[in-house]
C-alpha cells in the first residue's frame, strides 16, 4: 500500500473538521457526541474523530489516522470509541468513502419512538434510497459494529437510525454522506409537521407514487 501523501492528508483533515463543523453549527449534534470519518483514496487508512472532542470546536489535532485492521497510526492520539463500525463499514462497503455519525435531532425522535423515518420527499428518497433501522447496543461495542454491518449489508442502504441513539450515513465522501443525514433528518422534521396538518401519523401519510424516485440525483 503506497504511502500517504502528507500535503493531501492534511487536506483530508481539514475536510473532516469543516464538515463536522457544520454538523454541530447546524444543530445535528450536541456536546461531545458523534463521529465522523473519511477513507484515505487509494489506500487502507481512515480519518475519525479523536474521543471526547466537540465537533464544533475540531481542529486538525482532533482527527485520527487509522488503518482498516484497526491500527493507530497517529501516536498519542485516542479514535472515536465508535471506529470498530466504521472500520467494519469500510471494509464491508469498499465504495463508500465517508461516513457521518450525527444526533440529528428530529430522526432521533423517531428513533426514540421506534419507528421508522418516512421518506417524505422526492430528495430523500433519491439520496438515501433506503434508511435501515439498528437496534440499542452499548456505544463501542462489538455488537453495534456488528449490527451496523448487517443494516449496510444492502448496497442501497445509505442510512441507519439507531434506536435511541442517533443516525448513520455514507456516502462516496464524507461531504456526501454528511448531506444525507441532512435529507434524512429534513425528511423527519416535514414528516411531523405534515402529519400534523393532516391529522395523522407520519409513518401513515398518503403519499404520492414516485415513478422517478431517482431523478433528484440523477437528473
Amino acid at each position: 500500500m503506497p504511502e500517504v501523501d502528507a500535503a493531501a492528508l492534511r487536506l483530508l483533515r481539514e475536510d473532516l473538521v469543516a464538515v463536522s463543523r457544520r454538523g454541530y453549527e447546524r444543530g445535528l449534534v450536541p456536546g461531545v457526541s458523534g463521529n465522523n470519518s473519511l477513507r484515505v483514496p487509494g489506500t487502507d487508512r481512515v480519518l475519525i474523530k479523536a474521543s471526547g472532542g466537540c465537533m464544533g470546536e475540531m481542529d486538525i489535532s482532533d482527527t485520527v489516522l487509522m488503518s482498516l485492521d484497526g491500527e493507530v497510526l497517529d501516536q498519542g492520539r485516542v479514535p472515536s470509541k465508535e471506529w470498530r463500525w466504521h472500520l467494519a463499514l469500510y471494509r464491508a462497503r469498499p465504495e463508500v468513502g465517508g461516513i457521518a455519525h450525527l444526533h440529528p435531532p428530529h430522526s432521533v425522535a423517531f428513533a426514540v419512538a421506534n419507528r421508522p423515518v418516512p421518506l417524505v420527499h422526492t430528495a430523500g428518497r433519491g439520496h438515501l434510497r433506503r434508511v435501515a433501522a439498528v437496534d440499542l447496543f452499548p456505544a463501542g461495542s462489538a455488537e453495534l459494529a456488528d449490527a451496523v454491518v448487517s443494516a449496510f449489508s444492502d448496497p442501497e442502504v445509505h442510512g441507519a437510525v439507531l434506536r435511541e441513539h442517533g443516525t448513520i450515513t455514507v456516502g462516496p465522501d464524507i461531504r456526501a454522506a454528511h448531506y444525507r443525514t441532512e435529507y434524512l433528518d429534513d425528511c423527519a422534521r416535514v414528516a411531523l409537521l405534515a402529519a400534523r396538518i393532516q391529522g395523522t401519523d407520519p409513518n401513515s401519510l398518503p403519499l404520492a407514487v414516485d415513478t422517478a424516485p431517482l431523478a433528484e440525483v440523477t437528473g
